[in-house]
């Protein structure tokens, strides 16, 4: 049990009136990471990926709060492995507000998506990170995570996905 000297947090999955938190989160996080144009969800792109009235979930998102304020973000939603035939967890962001680091918040995102794996029965809990991000680097790998030095993302987007989808010759 903390001691009245430690920060205390709470983590619990995301409700819909946390959307404008999340939205917020993810613009910090698209300037943290030196590309903040790139982040052009909204609250309502948020509302309708993770609380949909008539479809499953696209993903899903826990959330920290510290003095009642929402002060970090896991968004998250299911992969699939061929290779084990189950299910995991791809992590697409975890986000703390950078005054709210060094306190175990984002330990404690990531325990409880470890957590979340387990209890499904799921196995992989997996993300990427930026090479530059040395912080962040520092901190999955003391949580026991290991790079996958082997695999290279790739993305199409854009007009290169849409010539793609097209079927056009490049």
């Amino acid at each position: 049990m903390p001691d009245s000297a430690t920060p205390s947090f709470t983590i619990r999955p995301a409700t819909v009136d946390d959307v404008d938190d999340l939205a917020r989160l993810v613009r910090e996080l698209a300037h943290y990471e030196r590309d903040p144009d790139a982040a052009v969800a909204t609250a309502d792109h948020f509302r309708e990926a993770l609380f949909p009235r008539e479809a499953s979930p696209a993903a899903y998102a826990h959330v920290a709060e510290r003095d009642g304020l929402v002060v970090g973000m896991a968004v998250w939603f299911a992969s699939f492995s061929t290779w084990t035939g189950r299910r995991g967890l791809w992590l697409e962001d975890l986000f703390v507000e950078p005054a709210q680091r060094g306190l175990g918040i984002g330990k404690a995102l990531l325990t409880e998506l470890a957590r979340v794996c387990t209890a499904r029965g799921w196995t992989r809990l997996e993300w990427v990170v930026l090479d530059w991000n040395a912080p962040a680097i520092e901190f999955y790998r003391s949580q026991g995570a290991q790079p996958l030095t082997e695999w290279t993302t790739y993305r199409v987007a854009g007009d290169a996905l849409g010539r793609l989808a097209g079927g056009s010759p490049s």
